[in-house]
């Protein structure tokens, strides 16, 4: 076992499926990877669905909303500082920012995130802008 550490880039490592920006915190334990996700101020992401992952997200700053739907299950939810919540395999989301700051969030992905095939295109709540 290896010890990893890191510090917040400056600039995104990668953009995400659904537009946001993605800045590495770890690159990858044996069951999971964290990021750093920021979405600009009054932005709205493409609405997606993950294939094999499941992530868990906390909020660090700003705030927003996540729509996310799961079969018949929909839920709206109001994310700011201090607000935590999952993502289950299969679920459509799709999250905006408010105009007056950006939204940042730390994602932890189970397992490791596989890359862009991962997510595939969903129907959504509010039209993208990324």
């Amino acid at each position: 076992m290896t010890f990893e550490s890191a510090e917040l880039p400056e600039k995104p490592d990668a953009i995400a499926p659904d537009g946001s920006e993605i800045r590495l915190l770890s690159v990858e334990a044996s069951g999971g990877s964290m990021v750093h996700c920021t979405l600009p101020a009054g932005r709205v992401t493409k609405p997606v669905r993950h294939r094999t992952v499941e992530e868990m997200w906390h909020c660090i700053g700003g705030s927003g909303a996540l729509w996310r739907k799961l079969d018949s299950h929909e839920e709206l939810l109001t994310l700011e500082k201090g607000v935590s919540c999952s993502i289950p395999t299969g679920a459509c989301f799709q999250f905006r920012a408010d105009a007056d700051g950006p939204l940042e969030i730390v994602i932890a992905t189970m397992p490791p995130w596989p890359g862009e095939q991962e997510a595939e295109p969903c129907d959504g709540r509010w039209e993208p802008s990324l």
